[in-house]
């Protein structure tokens, strides 16, 4: 989850680098520090988003089969935070300012960019969790036909049930 967070937001960073005062202007290390230092905090975000659907849902594995509610929490908890986080510093802080170019929302007045980010990355970084942690799938439960012992029958970490009528050399499933 972390690095494909890292991964997605680190390029979205520099690509709204012109909707902030002072950012195009930057010098280019003091402008790669500083987007940096935003990608390890949108990090930070997606994993605390993580923990928050974890909790409710009561499991860690949630990514292994997400469903429109666990994505739709996942998102709304990074649009939660990224909200309060841009308006303490823009507003309380003052440690960045957007750009006349940068739409904002009317009220809170965070910038459409940050909000954007936390609309189109989620799912992709969603995906390609449960992607690689599905590259390999494991067998939760396994039973052999005691009349043959070459068939066996086992339940997936997805709850989908395979069979093998090789002693485990090739499955299908089960239907």
């Amino acid at each position: 989850m972390a690095l494909f967070a890292f991964l997605l937001n680190y390029p979205w960073e520099f690509l709204q680098v012109p909707y902030f005062v002072a950012m195009p202007e930057m010098a280019h290390w003091d402008a790669v520090i500083f987007c940096t230092r935003a990608t390890m905090g949108d990090v930070l975000i997606a994993l605390v988003a993580f923990w928050v659907v974890a909790m409710f849902r009561r499991q860690r594995s949630w990514l292994l089969r997400p469903d429109a509610r666990a994505i739709f929490a996942f998102i709304a908890t990074g649009i939660v935070i990224t909200v309060g986080l841009e308006w303490h510093a823009t507003e309380l802080q003052q440690r960045w300012q957007y750009a006349e170019r940068m739409p904002t929302l009317p009220l809170v007045g965070t910038g459409l960019t940050p909000l954007l980010q936390w609309l189109v990355l989620p799912p992709i970084i969603v995906w390609l969790a449960r992607r690689q942690m599905l590259g390999e799938r494991y067998l939760m439960h396994l039973a052999v036909d005691p009349d043959n012992p070459q068939r066996l029958v086992a339940a997936d970490d997805l709850n989908q049930l395979l069979i093998s009528e090789n002693g485990g050399r090739d499955w299908s499933r089960l239907e």
